[in-house]
């Protein structure tokens, strides 16, 4: 037999000859209770749910087919399998007793072997069904389950790599991890705010935050003698950094062309390319100006300018909290959008807290 659990199997019909015939086919292998009626089914139905019924058609108290539509028509009985068991051999009876539910009809006399195999297929089928079942029940459980299990390890990976390309530059080290906090915060209260409701409907918020990671990736084709150099760069050396947001679009465009996940990557492109470009018009790389630069990037070039200032370099002192939200509100419609300035302001406490709780060395209030 297919399984080493046995299953239980009634039989129900008025010949005590067919009963003891089908008990002693059936019992080596299965748990088999026999009755001679179809109340005394419906009776014991009440408390145990086989896992096949073989049903007899004539029976003289109440018939096979009232006895299967009682069957069907309760929830608690419904999907059990049922076999009708007829000497009838009409295909109008056979058509009537799959109608009603049935699922196959099995001849009197008994022949054993072939009473045995038809049961142990249909069992096995039923089995299959369960499982099929359940497979469909569970199956976006399963796959939310993988899907998360693939989006922390990519996200790890994600993060080792750009923290090796913050580290490159002199950082203190989190500047990625501390600008996608901020950017979280200030996402969430534009939209809460009601603020550029035509752009924030589209937004993927999980994707947006997550793709803030790679707004510095182009670092990776500048030269360690610029990123890690400690005094003040020459104009030669500052024009070169500012390449790093056009070598960013270029990376992330070859990524592209590889993968069909491009939702991820297009707000990825967004910040490496946008986030140093000022309201005013005088960033780089593009010199756009005002609602030319992607909101995303003028986001971003808050969040960036920030960290920034709060961070000690080897080339400069941090600023404290106050000094930075005060730098930024001063460059409110020069460099950032003031909008934008406005729901910093509203919610800049909590750059502090992310800040704080880094474990970057943060200037102490006078």
């Amino acid at each position: 037999m297919m399984s080493t659990e046995r299953k239980t199997i009634f039989i129900v019909d008025d010949d005590l000859t067919n009963l003891t015939v089908g008990n002693e086919t059936l019992s080596k292998y299965y748990n088999v209770f026999t009755m001679n009626s179809g109340p005394l089914l419906l009776k014991r139905l009440e408390r145990h749910i086989p896992d096949l019924i073989l049903l007899d058609v004539n029976m003289p108290e109440m018939n096979g087919y009232e006895v299967i539509r009682r069957i069907k028509e309760k929830k608690e009985t419904g999907s059990i399998p049922v076999i009708f068991l007829t000497a009838q051999s009409d295909h109008a009876s056979e058509l009537e007793g799959l109608s009603l539910g049935a699922i196959d009809y099995i001849f009197k006399p008994f022949f054993p072997p072939l009473l045995l195999k038809r049961v142990e297929v249909h069992l096995l089928i039923e089995s299959q069904r369960h499982e099929l079942v359940f497979f469909n029940n569970n199956l976006l459980e399963m796959v939310e389950s993988k899907t998360k299990t693939v989006v922390e390890l990519q996200d790890a990976i994600l993060k080792t790599m750009v923290e090796m390309i913050d580290r490159r530059d002199n950082t203190t080290g989190g500047h990625i991890e501390r600008t996608r906090g901020y950017m979280g915060i200030l996402l969430n209260t534009l939209i809460e705010q009601g603020l550029y409701t035509q752009e924030s409907p589209s937004w993927d918020l999980n994707l947006v935050v997550q793709s803030t990671q790679l707004h510095d990736v182009g670092k990776i084709a500048i030269q360690d003698s610029i990123l890690q150099k400690s005094g003040k760069l020459t104009e030669a050396e500052f024009n070169k950094i500012k390449e790093h947001t056009v070598y960013g679009e270029e990376i992330i465009a070859e990524i592209q062309k590889n993968t069909t996940e491009q939702k991820f990557l297009g707000y990825a492109k967004i910040f490496a390319g946008a986030h140093h470009e000022k309201w005013d018009g005088t960033g780089y790389p593009r010199g756009f100006k005002g609602h030319e630069i992607p909101i995303l990037g003028r986001v971003m070039a808050i969040a960036d300018v920030y960290d920034a200032l709060v961070s000690e370099r080897s080339y400069k002192k941090s600023c404290t909290h106050e000094e930075a939200v005060a730098v930024i509100f001063d460059n409110r419609g020069t460099h950032f959008d003031p909008v934008i300035v406005d729901v910093f302001m509203s919610i800049s406490d909590n750059f502090n807290e992310i800040a704080s709780s880094s474990g970057i060395k943060l200037a102490k209030s006078t």
